[in-house]
C-alpha cells in the first residue's frame, strides 16, 4: 500500500512515531498526482518543489524536537478561491488570471500553524458558482465531480491528498463530496473564518472540509475553528473539540429524523428506494418527520438572497468583463439586480424562523437524515448537478455532513447527508461517526 492511501489520522501517527517522514508522504502523494491527475484535473496550481520544501521543514522541526502541530506533515489541498501567499489564487475565472495574493487567508495561516503541508490549489467552478472547471469524477471520467469545490473532492477521492478545504454557499461541499464518495463537512455558519476567501454571500458563505473519514474531517475542522475578529459572523466561544467528541461513544445510541424535505420529488427512484431501506435498517432509531409549510419556500428565499449578494459581490467582474463570464453567472447576477430589498429582508427574517423550527426537531433527535444529492453523479461535464438537497441546511446555517455510505448504479457513490443543530457540530460529528461504524459493522457480519 502506498503512503498516499493513508488517512490523515494514520499519516499523523506514522510521522510522529518516526515510521516515515513527511517528505516520504508528500512524495507518495505527488506520485499519485502524476499517475491520476492527467485525466481527473483536480489541481489548478501545484508546485512539487514547493510542497516538498514544506515537508522538509516539517521533518526538520521534528528532528530538532520542536513542538508539532495537530496536522504535522499532512498534505492539504486548498480550493482556488482561498488566498495563498505563495501560490496563485485565480478564483476559477480568466478575469483573475495570474492573481497573486500578498497574504494567506486565515484558514491557510491556521493550517501552516497546525503543521500541514499546503499541497496546492484545487480547481473551483467559475467564481464558486455553477459553470464547471476542468475536473472530472474519479469514479467515472464522463461524470461531473460536482461543484463548486470540485477539485478538492476529486483530489481526496483519488488519493492525491488526505484532506482538502472547500467552501459552500449552496451545496458546494456536500454535493461534490457525495458525488466523489468522500466525507464533506459544512460546519455551522460562522464557525470558520472567511477572511481571505472569495466573498459571494455573507449570510450563506461557509468554509468546509473534505476527508476520507469523519475523524479526519473533525481533525482539520478543529484546526480551522479559531475565532477571527475580522470575520463579522464569528463570535467568541469555546472551540468545538470536534475530533475528541467524534471519537467518543455517544451516551445513548443516536436517533434520527428522516426528513424527505420539500424537494423529495427531485430525488430519483434509486435514491428514494435507498433511503427507504436505510430508514428501515435503523428501525426504531429513525422516525420520518415532516417539515411544516414555510420550509417549502426555503429554496426560493435562498436563491433571492444568493443572487442579490452575487450581484453586489461580483459587480466588478460583471462590469469590467461580462463577456468573459458564463451565461449562467451573468443571468444570476442580473436576477439579483432585480431582487427588492423587501424580498431580501424577508428571506433573512425567515432564515431565523426556520432555524428555530429545526431546533424543535433537534430537541428530540440527534440528527436529520436526508439525501445529499438527487442521485449519483450525472453523466456529462457541462453541469455540476443539482444542489437542491443542500439548500435548506445552508440557508438555515446548520452544520451538515455527507457520508459515503450507499452505492447507486454501477457502484457509484450515493451520499447520505446528516444535518445537526446550529453550533452543535461536535454532536453531529459523533453521530456521523457512529452511523458509519454501525453500517460498517453490519456489512462485516
Amino acid at each position: 500500500m502506498s503512503l498516499a492511501d493513508l488517512d490523515a489520522a494514520e499519516a499523523i501517527a506514522g510521522i510522529a512515531s518516526g515510521e516515515f517522514a513527511a517528505v516520504e508522504l508528500v512524495e507518495a502523494c505527488l506520485e499519485r498526482v502524476a499517475v491520476r491527475d492527467g485525466d481527473i484535473g483536480a489541481w489548478a496550481h501545484l508546485d512539487p518543489d514547493y510542497a516538498l520544501a514544506q515537508a522538509r521543514e516539517r521533518d526538520a522541526d521534528r528532528a530538532a524536537g520542536r513542538a508539532l502541530g495537530p496536522l504535522h506533515g499532512v498534505p492539504v489541498g486548498i480550493k482556488d478561491i482561498v488566498d495563498t501567499r505563495d501560490l496563485p489564487t485565480e478564483n476559477g475565472t480568466v478575469l483573475d488570471a495570474g492573481r497573486r495574493p500578498s497574504r494567506d487567508a486565515h484558514v491557510v495561516a491556521l493550517l501552516r500553524e497546525a503543521g500541514a503541508v499546503i499541497m496546492g490549489k484545487t480547481v473551483t467552478t467559475e467564481l464558486a458558482v455553477l459553470a464547471p472547471g476542468k475536473t472530472r469524477n474519479p469514479h467515472d471520467r464522463e461524470r461531473t465531480p460536482g461543484g463548486s469545490s470540485s477539485g478538492s473532492a476529486a483530489a481526496v477521492a483519488a488519493g492525491m491528498v488526505p484532506l482538502a478545504v472547500g467552501t459552500q454557499t449552496n451545496g458546494s461541499v456536500v454535493r461534490p463530496a457525495a458525488y466523489c464518495g468522500v466525507v464533506g463537512l459544512k460546519p455551522t455558519h460562522g464557525t470558520i473564518s472567511r477572511r481571505g476567501v472569495l466573498a459571494q454571500s455573507r449570510p450563506l458563505d461557509t468554509v468546509g472540509v473534505m476527508a476520507r473519514t469523519v475523524t479526519d474531517a473533525a481533525l482539520i475542522a478543529d484546526a480551522l475553528a479559531v475565532y477571527d475578529d475580522d470575520d463579522p459572523d464569528m463570535t467568541v466561544r469555546a472551540r468545538p473539540r470536534l475530533a475528541e467528541t467524534a471519537a467518543a461513544d455517544p451516551p445513548l445510541p443516536p436517533t434520527f429524523a428522516f426528513v424527505r424535505t420539500p424537494v423529495w420529488d427531485e430525488a430519483d427512484e434509486e435514491t428514494r428506494a435507498a433511503f427507504g431501506e436505510l430508514a428501515a435498517f435503523l428501525g426504531e432509531a429513525c422516525d420520518e418527520v415532516s417539515l411544516p409549510e414555510p420550509f417549502d419556500r426555503a429554496v426560493g428565499w435562498h436563491r433571492a438572497m444568493m443572487c442579490a449578494d452575487q450581484a453586489k459581490s461580483y459587480a466588478v467582474y460583471y462590469e469590467r468583463g461580462k463577456a468573459e463570464l458564463s451565461d449562467t453567472l451573468c443571468g444570476m447576477i442580473e436576477e439579483g439586480r432585480e431582487t427588492t430589498a423587501v424580498d431580501y429582508n424577508r428571506a433573512v427574517e425567515w432564515r431565523d424562523v426556520l432555524s428555530a423550527g429545526l431546533d424543535r426537531i433537534f430537541d428530540r433527535y440527534d440528527a436529520i437524515l436526508t439525501p445529499a444529492t438527487t442521485g449519483v453523479a450525472p453523466v456529462g461535464l457541462d453541469s455540476t448537478g443539482s444542489p437542491v438537497f443542500c439548500t435548506l441546511w445552508t440557508f438555515c446555517g446548520v452544520p451538515a455532513v455527507s457520508l459515503p455510505l450507499l452505492e447507486g448504479r454501477d457502484g457509484l457513490p450515493l451520499g447520505v447527508q446528516l444535518a445537526g443543530r446550529r453550533d452543535d457540530d461536535a454532536r453531529l460529528s459523533r453521530t456521523a461517526r457512529w452511523l458509519v461504524d454501525r453500517i460498517a459493522g453490519e456489512a462485516d457480519e
